[in-house]
C-alpha cells in the first residue's frame, strides 16, 4: 500500500511517499481502507515534533479518516467487511490502509460522502463539547468566535447559532468573513495579522468591544491563541467564559488582572481527553451532531481536495493558516 510518512521532524516538505506491506488488525482492532483523510492542525505539529504526541517513526500524518472496513480482528462484534465508518486516530491517516480500535470507529451514513465524513468528527466534537459542556452557553448569550473560517471556527459559529445564541466571527480576510456569514454569523469583524505592538493590541481590544456591544461578550471560542487573546478577552463580560482551544498564531502570556477585573473563567477545551475519559458523553455529542447533519444546520465545508501524493501540499496551506474550511486528502 502507499503511505505519506515523515521519516524525520520538519515541514511537509519532508513528507515521503512510500510503498509498505498491508498492516494486520490484531484482537479487538478492524483494518480500514482510508477513503478520506481530513487535515487539521495538529499534522502541522505533529510531524515537527511540537505535538504533545510523538508517534515512533516513520510515520503517517493524518488525524482523522474515513473509510470501509476491510477485516475484522478476532473478538470485535458488530462490524463487517464493506461497513463505512469514520474515525479520529490521530495519525496514520494519510495511507491507503489503518489499523484502528474497533472501540474507536463510528458508522458512517450512507448518505454522506467518505470526504465530508472525514471533514465532520474531529472540528464538530470538538466545539460541541468546547461550547456546550466548557463553554456551558445559553441561547440569546453573546459568543464571539476567532479564527472563524477554519474547521473549528466554521463549527463553532454553526454550533452557535445552532444554540441560539448571538455570534461575531472574527478572520483575517473578507474572504474569509464571508464564509463565516454564510454559515451564519450574525456580525463579523476583521483583523490584522499579527504580531501586535501595544497600540494595535489596544486598537484590536477595543473594535471586540464595539462589535460586542452591551457588557461584552458571554463566551470567547480561542482556536488561535498568540496575540489575538488578550485583546479578545478585554471585551469578554462579567463572569464570561473564555475557551482555549489551539495555538496557531503561538501561547499567549495571558495578564491574569484581567480574569479578576471581569471576574470570568478561563476554561481549557482537550476534546480527545474528554472523549476518553468519558465515551458515553462524547457518544450523546456525536449522535447530536449527526441529528443536527440531518436537519440542515451544520454542514462540513471542504474547500480543497489533494490526492494522497500532494498531501504535503495540504499541511503547508494549513500551517500557512490560508485554509477556509477543511482539506481532504482522497485515496481514489
Amino acid at each position: 500500500m502507499r503511505t505519506l510518512r515523515s521519516h524525520a521532524p520538519g515541514g511537509p516538505e519532508t513528507l515521503q511517499l512510500d510503498k509498505v506491506d498491508s498492516p494486520s488488525p490484531g484482537p479487538g482492532e478492524l483494518l480500514v481502507d482510508v477513503k478520506a483523510a481530513a487535515i487539521n492542525y495538529p499534522d502541522v505539529l505533529i510531524i515537527q515534533d511540537l505535538y504533545q504526541m510523538r508517534p515512533p517513526r516513520p510515520f503517517a500524518p493524518g488525524g482523522e479518516i474515513a473509510g470501509t472496513v476491510a477485516a475484522v480482528g478476532d473478538g470485535v462484534e458488530g462490524w463487517s467487511e464493506g461497513d463505512r465508518i469514520i474515525a479520529v486516530p490521530g495519525f496514520g491517516g494519510l495511507a491507503e490502509q489503518i489499523v484502528i480500535p474497533a472501540a474507536s470507529a463510528i458508522p458512517l451514513p450512507e448518505n454522506i460522502k467518505f470526504r465530508d465524513g472525514a471533514a465532520f468528527l474531529l472540528t464538530y466534537a470538538t466545539s460541541i463539547h468546547a461550547l456546550y459542556d466548557r463553554g456551558e452557553l445559553k441561547e440569546g448569550e453573546n459568543l464571539l468566535v476567532l479564527g472563524a473560517a477554519g474547521g473549528v471556527g466554521l463549527a463553532a459559529v454553526e454550533l452557535g447559532k445552532a444554540k441560539g445564541a448571538r455570534v461575531v466571527a472574527a478572520v483575517s480576510s473578507p474572504e474569509k468573513a464571508r464564509a463565516a456569514r454564510d454559515a451564519g454569523a450574525d456580525d463579523c469583524i476583521v483583523y490584522d495579522r499579527g504580531p501586535f505592538d501595544k497600540e494595535a493590541s489596544k486598537a484590536l481590544a477595543a473594535d471586540f468591544k464595539k462589535v460586542a456591544g452591551g457588557d461584552g461578550f458571554d463566551v470567547i471560542y480561542d482556536p488561535v491563541g498568540g496575540d489575538y487573546c488578550e485583546p479578545a478577552l478585554r471585551s469578554i463580560a462579567w463572569e464570561g467564559r473564555y475557551l482555549v482551544i489551539g495555538f496557531p498564531a503561538g501561547i499567549p502570556k495571558l495578564p491574569l488582572n484581567l480574569t479578576l477585573l471581569k471576574s470570568c473563567d478561563v476554561r481549557g477545551v482537550f476534546w480527545g481527553a474528554f472523549a476518553a475519559r468519558d465515551p458515553k458523553a462524547n457518544a450523546a455529542h456525536v449522535k447530536a451532531l449527526f441529528d443536527l447533519w440531518a436537519e440542515g444546520k451544520i454542514n462540513p465545508r471542504v474547500t480543497g481536495t489533494f490526492p494522497l501524493e500532494k498531501g504535503g501540499e495540504a499541511i503547508a496551506a494549513m500551517a500557512a493558516r490560508k485554509a477556509i474550511g477543511k482539506l481532504v486528502v482522497t485515496m481514489d
